[in-house]
């Protein structure tokens, strides 16, 4: 489990024209939920957050917040807001959690492997489900799920049953809910003619058929007067 340290700072105001003051002063407001106190409205640095995120990634971490007047508290990501436009963060929500207390979030799924259904069988690897949702304590907390995809064929998937075991974790959800599947090859589709329309007859046998229509079309010669008695 990896470990980050977050500095936040309280705010009054909320709504949108505060939420725009702090964003202008370069930090992001966000809101930290706790399971013994109400949410917490603060913000915390823009350049700090997004150099949080480089080192996270997309792995799950737990991060211990600090405002500088209490004790530390270890929290963890639930949420981060972009712009559609610009990609930039305008909002994070953080869930507090206890070091002795069980939490439940979920977790990266990676494939790791080379997978006989796709080397040997022509096969497509298809991510069902790129997380799973696990519970266990924060000390625990893996920064993914590691999946060895090296045996698995055409027409077989990787359930949540099926995901390797990981000391302290338990996995949430439906046992048989796919995770990774390995889909077999799509057959290339066919041209078909169009409505009302016929194949194409080879050049030889058009000419073929084109001689005795044109015989047929040739006006009839004139039979010769009969002869007078």
């Amino acid at each position: 489990m990896k470990q980050y340290t977050l500095k936040i700072a309280s705010r009054d105001g909320i709504g949108r024209q505060a939420s725009r003051r702090i964003r202008q002063a370069g930090r992001i407001p966000a809101v930290v939920y706790g399971k013994l106190r109400p949410p917490q409205a603060v913000s915390i640095d823009g350049v700090e957050f997004t150099q949080l995120m480089k080192k996270v990634g997309g792995s799950a971490a737990i991060i211990e917040i600090n405002d500088g007047q209490s004790d530390a508290r270890l929290s963890f990501l639930q949420e981060v807001q972009r712009n559609a436009m610009t990609d930039k963060v305008v909002h994070v929500d953080l869930q507090e959690v206890s070091a002795n207390e069980e939490m439940e979030l979920n977790v990266a799924v990676h494939a790791v492997g080379d997978c006989v259904g796709v080397r040997v069988e022509n096969g497509l690897l298809e991510m069902v489900s790129h997380e799973v949702r696990i519970r266990c304590l924060p000390k625990d907390l893996p920064e993914y799920i590691e999946v060895d995809v090296s045996n698995l064929h055409v027409n077989e998937s990787i359930h949540i049953r099926d995901l390797p075991a990981v000391a302290g974790v338990k996995y949430l959800g439906d046992p048989a809910q796919s995770i990774i599947s390995c889909l077999e090859p799509s057959a290339e589709p066919e041209a078909t003619p169009a409505a009302g329309a016929t194949p194409a007859a080879p050049a030889a046998a058009k000419a073929a058929a084109a001689a005795p229509a044109k015989a047929a079309a040739a006006p009839a010669a004139k039979a010769a007067p009969a002869g007078k008695k």
